[in-house]
């Protein structure tokens, strides 16, 4: 792979990441463009999980500095969350994904419809219908398992959940969403690991990028807030849900 293509790829993580941050999606900047290079489609969902784990750990960090996470309150999401990716990843070559493929765009719709028309972005704590730990303990390793699997739009699923369900603020929201995120990345980027699909010069590199670009968009989210987050939201499930009816039909 020639240093251009390398740059390249590292100016698309550092915009994912950025992306990522602050509504989620990242992946589908990245993967693609993966796989644009020719790579085996197993290697470049290994080499892209290593450099989403690292965008995500880093938004995660952000969002933790500034007392938006308090880490006793996802004692149980991050195990979960793991184990979720771990088994995702496992079972990635023997599960058909096309049902998965035809229903994830139906379901980022009606996630930008929701956030697009519903009063509950606001700063303010809504009205929990369900606890974190009971998110944790049944929502939380189902995400991380069809983060293993397929992955596109897990944030903003993680999003909704803890808006509608549990009731949390947008910044509390994201914040957490970060936290379980990461977890399914590493769960399922230790399982990719040990089978040997990352290139590692390249997911170092674009790593490093998106560690870069999830520190600047995780501050711009806390400094500009739901105004920014919104909009971003919206766009970035529809974007993900155009992507993958092409991407299908």
């Amino acid at each position: 792979m020639d240093f251009n293509t390398i740059i390249g790829l590292a100016t698309v993580a550092f915009l994912a990441g950025f992306f990522d941050a602050i509504a989620g999606g990242g992946g589908l900047i990245t993967l693609p463009a993966l796989l644009l290079t020719g790579i085996d489609p197993v290697v470049a969902i290994g080499t892209n999980k290593f450099q989403a784990a690292a965008a995500t750990v880093s938004a995660a960090i952000t969002f933790a500095r500034k007392r938006l996470v308090e880490w006793k309150e996802v004692k149980w999401l991050i195990p979960l969350a793991m184990a979720g990716g771990m088994a995702g990843a496992l079972f990635v070559s023997w599960v058909d994904k096309r049902w998965l493929e035809a229903a994830v765009p139906v379901l980022l719709i009606g996630v930008a419809v929701y956030f697009l028309f519903t009063p509950a972005m606001r700063e303010t704590a809504g009205k929990a219908r369900l606890s974190i730990v009971a998110f944790s303990l049944t929502a939380a390793p189902l995400l991380g398992f069809y983060d293993g699997i397929f992955g596109p739009g897990v944030g903003s699923f993680f999003m909704i959940g803890w808006v509608l369900l549990c009731g949390l603020s947008m910044m509390r929201a994201i914040s957490f969403t970060k936290v379980g995120n990461a977890a399914c990345n590493i769960g399922a980027l230790s399982v990719f690991m040990v089978k040997g699909v990352v290139v590692w010069p390249l997911a170092i590199t674009m790593a490093i990028a998106a560690f870069a670009g999830a520190q600047l968009g995780a501050r711009c989210a806390v400094r500009v807030g739901p105004r920014l987050i919104r909009p971003m939201i919206v766009l970035v499930c529809c974007a993900l849900a155009i992507k993958l009816f092409s991407m299908n039909y």
